[in-house]
């Protein structure tokens, strides 16, 4: 047949047979590199049910949008709430003394209400045996229109270390 003997022949079909064996082989490579890529691309997309990786990227990028808009809201929340805490009169300092050396003990006192920027009250009690006398002085920055004692003094100052 053709010209060619059988050893020919049977060379020309070894060749092809190898050739096919190395093809199978070369398919079935490439069918697993291509099983563990579709498994990254399923872990990838996830529940998401878009199919292409496009739509899941638009998909996140809209979802950080909402994200970082909802974080925004609540930065402006926060910053609102820090700035009321911190003019709350929370800090509260007292300070016991006794009004009169001759007589009595600490049963005099000074009480200072104030928040972060040293504004508020400050209440003084002074107790002798026959009266009690009840002083209340506004303070603005630790400072006050009228004059402060020692003792409310002392107790602003207890009241503007408290953490």
């Amino acid at each position: 047949m053709n010209g060619l003997d059988d050893s020919a022949w049977l060379a020309i079909v070894a060749g092809e047979g190898a050739l096919a064996v190395i093809v199978l082989l070369w398919v079935i490579i490439l069918s697993g590199k291509l099983r563990r890529l579709r498994k990254a691309h399923a872990k990838l997309i996830g529940d998401t049910g878009i199919p292409e990786l496009e739509g899941v990227l638009v998909n996140l990028h809209g979802r950080l949008e909402e994200l970082e808009s909802v974080r925004r809201i609540q930065d402006e929340r926060l910053d609102k709430h820090e700035k009321r805490l911190a003019a709350l009169k929370g800090r509260i300092g007292v300070h016991r003394f006794n009004a009169f050396s001759d007589s009595g003990s600490d049963l005099s006192f000074s009480v200072a209400i104030v928040n972060d920027e040293q504004d508020g009250v400050v209440l003084t009690g002074i107790h002798g045996r026959e009266q009690t006398f009840l002083y209340a002085k506004p303070l603005d920055k630790g400072q006050s229109a009228y004059m402060l004692s020692p003792e409310e003094k002392t107790a602003i100052n207890q009241a503007s270390q408290k953490e």
